[in-house]
């Protein structure tokens, strides 16, 4: 797969990079991925992963842009109020970078996510609610793709990859019944630009294979305390999903 001039010199640090270079590259230019939620999480990953030259993003949602989504979604402009997401995205994600394919699809749900996951190569799951969470694993678990999953909170956010098993049902088996939203408790804005980078740069490391990605654990940040922690995530004998008696 070959490089114009022009992308060598858009992708120039990543092609001197020990662990990325052209082969690397040439990855990423073929790689197709899925981003689920436009939201404070998505789009910050779907900014870093056009920039990069992933050469196919589909973004999955339904929503439009609010004005208090700008806070922490700086993929929009106010100018964006009231449009599709999907729509807005598809457009300034063009036209920072033309070489990479941009589409729009709708909600991830029951019925759309096995035609949404089929032929990715990995997805981003960036979305505010665990019903949607579980789902996108199911599907992710059935498919045999790959699934980098953040969620933020107030304060603080955390980032896991998983590949099999363990899959997101044996970290959170089902919703919980206290749980909380950004709408509710609130966020801080730039969180979502530290986690949803985090998101991007665990998909480039599995698309290029450089160092290790965060498969199988969790990787939790306190903003306020400005530190993380990472631990491992126990496969559960007795996940539906990927457990011993499914």
């Amino acid at each position: 797969m070959a490089f114009s001039e022009e992308e060598v010199d858009r992708y120039a640090r990543h092609l001197v990079l020990r662990e990325i270079g052209g082969p690397g590259q040439q990855k990423l230019k073929a790689a197709r991925v899925l981003i689920v939620g436009a939201g404070g999480l998505g789009t910050p990953a779907a900014l870093y992963l056009a920039a990069a030259g992933v050469g196919r993003l589909t973004l999955s949602d339904s929503d439009t842009v609010s004005l208090s989504n700008l806070q922490r979604q700086v993929l929009f402009s106010t100018g964006d109020v009231g449009a599709a997401k999907t729509a807005a995205a598809r457009a300034r994600l063009g036209a920072l970078n033309p070489h990479v394919e941009i589409f729009a699809a709708p909600a991830a749900t029951a019925e759309t996510l096995a035609a949404l996951i089929g032929g990715q190569d990995l997805v981003l799951d960036g979305t505010d609610n665990f019903e949607t969470r579980l789902a996108v694993s199911d599907a992710c678990l059935t498919a045999g793709v790959p699934l980098v999953s953040g969620a933020i909170g107030r304060w603080s956010g955390q980032v896991a990859v998983f590949r099999g098993r363990p899959c997101y049902r044996c970290l959170v088996p089902e919703v919980p019944p206290d749980a909380e939203t950004c709408v509710a408790v609130g966020v801080v804005g730039a969180l979502a630009g530290v986690i949803g980078s985090m998101m991007a740069l665990e998909a480039i490391k599995l698309i290029t294979g450089a160092g290790a990605a965060l498969t199988g654990r969790l990787l939790i940040y306190d903003g306020l305390a400005a530190e993380t922690r990472t631990v491992r995530v126990a496969a559960d004998p007795g996940c539906p999903a990927c457990g011993d008696r499914r």
